[in-house]
């Protein structure tokens, strides 16, 4: 009985840690809103990107640490421009999202998460806090779920 619950103690105690490897069907399928206006599937966005290392940063222009991290960001950029990167907005509206690109000149792809912090993408991944930073390697899988720096160990160590 000791041995059983010894098993089931650590099982449950690694399951804690473990990381997803892939994004939900309900969040693939959640709208985003390019630069351009049009809506797209968060599923295309990875599909354009597929064949790359991708960092995804979920932000806001209103978010503090979003904007302490950015000096962090550019040069994790500037050490690694064969990673592509993808930002993803919780603004309020689209105009201080665009505002917000152009402010902090982020270079990269963007998107303003339309369903916002309760939608679907952002439920699927348990985002409790930004910036959220999610690395996928050359086939579209998850190797970092998450990290709230770009000075995260994990982050680093797979970049």
């Amino acid at each position: 009985m000791k041995i059983i619950l010894a098993f089931l103690t650590i099982l449950c105690f690694s399951a804690g840690f473990s990381q997803e490897k892939s994004f939900s069907t309900e969040a693939l399928k959640d709208l985003v809103i390019n630069t351009s206006g049009s809506e797209v599937t968060f599923e295309s966005v990875l599909e354009k990107h597929k064949g790359k290392t991708v960092l995804i940063d979920i932000w806001a222009s209103w978010c503090k640490d979003c904007i302490e991290g950015f000096p962090d960001l550019k040069k994790l950029q500037k050490e690694n421009p064969n990673v592509f990167y993808v930002f993803l907005s919780l603004d309020k509206d689209t105009e201080r999202w665009k505002e917000g690109i152009e402010k902090y000149k982020l270079q990269g792809s963007h998107y303003f998460i339309k369903s916002g912090w309760k939608g679907p993408l952002c439920s699927s991944i348990d985002l409790d806090w930004i910036p959220r930073y999610i690395l996928l390697d050359e086939s579209g899988k998850i190797k970092v779920y998450k990290a709230i720096t770009t000075k995260d160990n994990q982050l680093l160590n797979q970049i």
